[in-house]
Order: structure tokens, then sequence, then C-alpha cells
């Protein structure tokens, strides 16, 4: 990923929160040249000094066999963008897009079934536990879980690499970066008002 100097994102902590807040990732993986993707939610985890990206797709996606023939594959995370006009700018100036994105690189191979059956716990756990109703592993029949592993594949990935950006207009001067926020929150588009949060985050964070 192209990533300009005012945009690169390095802290480590920053890009780890960045993943567990927007976790459906893209993973791509190429069959006979032709890249592929599916978009499925993703857990971070460390064991030791190394970083994992653990998932699961449907059996009969085939995605899954291209793990033996891809020496790398990418997931791709992104946030909240934005379209930003000119006109909010002091001087004349184009149009731009604001967004953040994290692309990870790593080798895949897959769960085995033990493995598989503690990355689902964990994962009902992380979007359950706060939930009235919370239908966390163990209350789910046996019979239920039993049929319903068959039809997945369950997987990780070992982290070699990560670039992260975050395009915030850090190159804009202080007067306009706080005009874009305010007009980010006018906007009638959800993607817009999350954007002028996280610039808003950041102005905070950075004073």
């Amino acid at each position: 990923m192209y990533i300009p100097k005012y945009y690169r994102v390095t802290d480590v902590d920053e890009i780890q929160e960045f993943i567990q807040m927007n976790s459906f990732g893209t993973l791509v993986t190429t069959k006979q040249g032709k890249p592929i993707a599916t978009h499925l939610p993703l857990q971070l985890m460390k064991e030791g000094d190394t970083y994992y990206l653990t998932g699961h797709m449907a059996y009969r996606n085939p995605q899954w066999r291209t793990f033996e023939t891809c020496e790398d594959v990418l997931v791709m995370f992104q946030g909240p963008h934005a379209y930003v006009s000119s006109s909010w700018y002091e001087q004349e100036n184009v149009p731009t897009w604001n967004y953040q994105a994290v692309h990870v690189y790593g080798t895949a191979s897959i769960l085995n079934e033990e493995e598989l059956k503690q990355d689902l716990a964990m994962l009902l756990q992380k979007y359950e536990k706060y939930r009235k109703n919370a239908v966390l592993w163990d209350k789910l029949s046996p019979q239920l879980l039993e049929k319903e592993l068959k039809g997945i594949i369950g997987f990780k990935i070992q982290v070699q690499e990560i670039q992260a950006a975050n395009k915030l207009s850090q190159n804009r001067n202080k007067k306009d970066y706080q005009n874009i926020v305010n007009k980010l929150y006018e906007e009638e588009d959800l993607h817009s008002q999350q954007m002028a949060e996280v610039m808003e985050k950041k102005l905070k964070k950075d004073k």
C-alpha cells in the first residue's frame, strides 16, 4: 500500500486497537494468478512475540485451499472514509478523500478441530458478552455445534508485515483541519460523521 509520510502509522498499540475495532476484514489470496477474496470477521491474537489473525470460512469456499500454494496472503481492514471538499479550505486546492486502512501480510495455515472450537468460543465471547441474552459457546447444544463445525474450516495467519495509513488531513493547517471536522459532522452520511469523530479525537490527542 502506498502511504505518504504524513499518513503512515507505526504505533503498534494504535494499529492493534484499529484492527480490534474494525475486525471485519477482506482476505486476499491468488488462484492460478487470479486474485480471490473473502470478507469475514477476524481476531488478532498474540503468542509470545508473534501476532496471528484467526478466522473461519465455509468449507465449500475454495479459497482456503489456496493457502498451501500462496507464499503470502493479504488481509485488508478499513475504517471510516469520507469525501473532503476543497471548498472547506482557506486557499484554492483540490478535493480529496480521507480514510483509515491497515494491510496485513502473512502466511496462512489450517486450524485443527480443537483450535477452531477455541477460536469460535473467543469470537462469541467478544461479540456476545455484553448482550442481555448472550449466546456463548457453552450454551449451544453439542448436536448443533457438531453439525455446524462440519461446514466450516478454521485458519490462522502468522503476521509478517503490517502497513497502516491514517489519511486525516494532517497536511492541512489548524483552521482548515477544524473546518473539515465541522463540515463532516454536518454531512448526512454516517461515514463522514465517523471520520469527523476520528479527526476530532486525533486533534485532542495531539494537543
